[in-house]
């Protein structure tokens, strides 16, 4: 008697489950890491975009006293904090503890400035992206 062989035996089956699992959940982890850096990407959009606003902010000032300006402290400067940041005259969707610190690296024609974003990503790590330029009187 010749028996008609069709199907799939149980191993075979359970090899099939498996590689289907393990493919499955690579691919979960895959989709989980790009959310991941998704977040990370448009977090330090934002944050260069702050930056840019406020550096912009900074070289249209009088050249005449920014250097003492931006070194007092940050009672007339640049240096801000999340509250700052979401009040007039920024509007600011701010970054989770996000910080600007404005300094000067070099004194003098041209100036030398320097704008610290810092803020923090999921997980609480701390991020931060630093924008630099030189300003000068003309």
């Amino acid at each position: 008697m010749i028996r008609n062989k069709k199907g799939f035996t149980l191993a075979e089956l359970m090899i099939a489950a498996f590689i289907l699992t393990f493919t499955l959940s690579g691919l979960l982890l895959l989709f989980t890491n790009c959310m991941l850096l998704n977040d990370v990407s448009r977090n330090l959009s934002v944050a260069t975009s702050h930056g840019e606003y406020v550096m912009e902010q900074i070289s249209s000032t009088a050249f005449t006293g920014l250097e003492t300006r931006i070194t007092d402290g940050g009672t007339n400067g640049w240096d801000l904090a999340t509250a700052n940041l979401q009040g007039g005259p920024y509007n600011f969707t701010a970054l989770p503890n996000e910080s600007l610190a404005t300094t000067v690296f070099q004194s003098g024609n041209p100036l030398g400035v320097s704008v610290l974003v810092s803020w923090q990503d999921r997980g609480q790590k701390n991020r931060s992206t630093e924008l630099r330029t030189y300003l000068t009187n003309y």
